[in-house]
């Protein structure tokens, strides 16, 4: 390498001033790999930095609530809604019917049923057993908005539970359509719901 001493001047400073650009765009380069707008074409010599930063910005997506626990074992029977209806009328007091909204509990319930969130229900199973039974009761209603998730789980899990118990006594049920189903059913279903709010299911019959 040469001395800078023993440069001449001209040669001196167009190597300076090399050296300065580089650093430049070097620093420029850096600036945008780190920040790229949405309309700028990401060069190939850019890809990998912009990939890995993407990657480790990327929010991961939740596993479903339900992971947690065991997929149940039971097929889930379903009670028409004209059964239950019934069973309302006739003022039966073997029978409960359980809510199983959180979130979502919104425009009304169907008469007498007790709330109890999805969420909670698999790590009470021993207790709400026990608690059901000890009530005398012998047919479980579970509903959820549509009751093909949370009501056809929960009617599931609890006939497990009943099953493992050599209980042939108690029944777990999921009601077929839903509360969703119930409320759109006719003014003969809209009168054992409390807390009827029109508007909720309205929004429900448009879609």
């Amino acid at each position: 390498m040469h001395d800078p001493a023993s440069l001449p001047d001209e040669v001196l400073s167009s190597t300076l001033a090399t050296i300065a650009m580089n650093r430049f765009l070097i620093s420029t380069s850096l600036r945008s790999v780190r920040s790229f707008p949405k309309s700028r074409t990401i060069r190939p010599h850019q890809l990998h930095t912009y990939s890995l930063r993407k990657m480790s910005t990327d929010t991961p997506v939740p596993a479903p609530w339900h992971a947690a626990y065991p997929a149940p074992s039971s097929q889930t029977v379903f009670i028409p809604r004209d059964e239950v209806l019934s069973i309302l009328a006739n003022g039966r007091k073997d029978t409960v019917l359980v809510d199983l909204r959180r979130n979502d509990f919104e425009g009304g319930t169907i008469r007498g049923s007790i709330n109890l969130p999805a969420q909670s229900l698999y790590p009470t199973l021993p207790t709400v057993y026990s608690t059901l039974k000890a009530a005398g009761l012998k047919k479980v209603i579970f509903y959820c908005g549509s009751s093909t998730g949370r009501g056809s789980r929960a009617a599931s899990w609890l006939a497990d539970y009943i099953s493992s118990q050599n209980d042939s006594e108690m029944q777990s049920l999921a009601l077929g359509g839903g509360i969703k189903g119930w409320a759109a059913a006719g003014p003969e279903y809209v009168k054992w719901m409390d807390e009827y709010d029109e508007k909720v299911w309205a929004k429900y019959s448009t879609t």
